[in-house]
């Protein structure tokens, strides 16, 4: 079982509940607006869940004047 802290805990249980409702794509400062952080709080995290989470999958999907992030359940 993967070990989250608190900060990771709520993005990942966003992204999963937004993916379970036909959301694929994401910009940190969305995800950050929705759950009460900041955009640099999510957007340095997004890279470590990418790589630690198991409840969902996190690709970098594009940069454009921000990241945006491809999410789906395995």
């Amino acid at each position: 079982m993967t070990e989250y802290t608190d900060e990771e805990k709520r993005i990942v249980a966003y992204l999963r509940d937004s993916v379970a409702r036909g959301e694929q794509y994401f910009r940190a400062k969305n995800i950050a607006n929705a759950i009460g952080l900041s955009a640099k709080q999510v957007g340095t995290r997004l890279p470590r869940l990418a790589e630690k989470a198991d409840e969902v999958d996190i690709e970098k999907w594009g940069r454009a004047r921000s990241t945006t992030w491809r999410v789906e359940l395995p």
